[in-house]
Order: C-alpha cells, then structure tokens, then sequence
C-alpha cells in the first residue's frame, strides 16, 4: 500500500452504452442486481462463451478413471 493506494488494484473503465429499457430491465429482473452489476455480468458471460465453447467439443473425448457412479459416492 502506497499513500492510501492498494498496489496492484485495477481501475475499472467507465462507459457510456446506449441499451434499450425493456432490454435493460428484463436482464436486471433475470440478475436480481442494479445496472453496473448486470452489465458486467454480461460481460463476464460474453468473455466465456469461447471457453464453453471449447469445452463442449471435447464432449465424449475424454475419458475418465472414475464413473458417475464413483463421482456421487463421493459427494
């Protein structure tokens, strides 16, 4: 911590974005949150659709040393 700054803590950017109201609130309905917080949900959803993209082609390719079955004895 230098002069009451933490060290290493990113700023966020402020943006300007134009949205339409009905779009708006049905997406703050679905988050339960105010506008900063389901605008960045969002954007975090957006940011990992590539991953879940990926993920999803390897369905059926990987094999596993448990089975389901060992999975939830194990919970």
């Amino acid at each position: 911590m230098a002069y009451g700054i933490i060290v290493g803590m990113e700023r966020g950017r402020k943006i300007t974005v134009e949205i339409p109201p009905e779009l708006l609130q049905k997406a703050q309905r679905a988050s339960g949150t105010g506008i900063t917080q389901t605008v960045r949900t969002g954007l975090q959803l957006v940011a990992a659709s590539q991953t879940y993209a990926k993920l999803r082609a390897y369905r059926g390719q990987i094999r596993f040393s448990r089975t389901q079955a060992d999975l939830k004895l194990d919970r």
